[in-house]
């Protein structure tokens, strides 16, 4: 090391400063890092070291427990490092699951909505069902020409009781064709359009229709009063071997209505002594405030069939009496007094027949 004091010649001038040069020689100079072995020969030792280690790892079981006892020591920081994110995956998945059960619960509760108005509207189905497999099954033939038909509209003038039904000239309807539902005899058709028809009830004050009592086979006339009143029987003497709770079944005279299909209960009898007739009111079984499904029949005239025997006629139809109303006949003890001595019988079925023929002509001029 030198030093140089470097100083100003003047005499007079202003004092100098001195500097102080260090000079170090290049000798005295050290590298901060020493140069060692090349890359390519520390890369050869770490390989051939890690052969070794494999094959010793593969050979030596002790190096089987070192290495057990290396992740027994290191696991505890596994689990330190992992607990931040089990942590939140936790906090996601609670989120989420309520989220989740959240939408499961809407969705359910839907189904659930679902799946109750859908029970209702199947009891309702059945039902349904139920009243037409009944009505089905109301014709006295079994093979005979039928086709079921709904009422979709009412009569609107209040003199008159009609209804309207989904059937016309397109379905082969015509008009005087007998309409039933599945508890008895409605009506009969009295205007037909292409794809509806109105059909008369048998309530209506212009109609009347032949019927006989199902016990006696008397014939009388069977007149409507209006849908809020009973039928009315026409043309009867006092004598009459009718009581109430006899049921009354179509005869089959005018050639509308086939015979055998019910029509009515008895409701009351009442004898008028001074006029020497019998007033007898019948209750329709049909229904006719709640009509929805009907029946429409063909007759065997226009099918070229024979019409059925009267004992035919009668033991098919107390069959099916006893299927399609037995809730309207009374106990019997609600029976009527027994009835009178046949010999007062005969001139009530006389009468009645030739009040029928006389009350035919009417009912077809009342459905013009």
């Amino acid at each position: 090391m030198h030093r140089y004091d470097v100083t100003s010649p003047g005499k007079c001038g202003p004092p100098v400063l001195s500097y102080l040069v260090v000079e170090e020689h290049a000798d005295y100079m050290k590298p901060i890092f020493s140069r060692g072995p090349s890359l390519q020969l520390r890369l050869f030792l770490a390989v051939i070291v890690a052969i070794a280690i494999i094959i010793a790892d593969s050979r030596v079981s002790s190096f089987t427990q070192i290495r057990n006892y290396l992740d027994t020591s290191v696991s505890p920081f596994y689990f330190l490092a992992n607990g931040p994110r089990q942590l939140l995956d936790g906090v996601s998945d609670t989120l989420a699951s309520r989220q989740q059960l959240e939408l499961e619960n809407k969705a359910l509760r839907r189904e659930l909505f679902l799946k109750n108005s859908d029970l209702l509207m199947l009891g309702q189905y059945k039902q349904e069902n139920a009243r037409l497999r009944e009505l089905l099954g109301s014709p006295l033939r079994q093979d005979e020409h039928k086709m079921v038909t709904q009422v979709i509209s009412t009569g609107t003038d209040p003199y008159t009781d009609q209804v309207v039904i989904d059937k016309g000239s397109a379905n082969g309807v015509y008009e005087g064709q007998p309409v039933i539902s599945d508890k008895g005899v409605v009506g009969q058709v009295i205007a037909v359009g292409q794809f509806t028809s109105r059909v008369l009830l048998i309530c209506d004050a212009s109609h009347a229709l032949p019927i006989q009592v199902l016990r006696n086979d008397i014939r009388v006339i069977a007149a409507g009063n209006g849908c809020t009143e009973d039928l009315q029987l026409e043309h009867l003497p006092g004598n009459t071997d009718i009581r109430v709770g006899d049921v009354l079944v179509t005869s089959g005279l005018g050639g509308r209505f086939p015979e055998g299909y019910p029509v009515g209960v008895v409701s009351s009898v009442k004898v008028d002594t001074q006029r020497a007739y019998t007033v007898i009111q019948a209750h329709p079984t049909a229904g006719l405030q709640r009509l929805r499904y009907l029946l429409l029949l063909w007759g065997a005239d226009r099918k070229g069939e024979m019409p059925m025997a009267p004992d035919d006629v009668h033991r098919v139809a107390n069959e099916r009496l006893m299927q399609m109303m037995p809730q309207v006949l009374p106990p019997a003890g609600e029976m009527g007094p027994p009835a009178p001595s046949a010999q007062n019988t005969t001139p009530a079925s006389g009468s009645s027949e030739s009040a029928a023929q006389g009350s035919a002509s009417r009912s077809r001029g009342g459905q013009n």
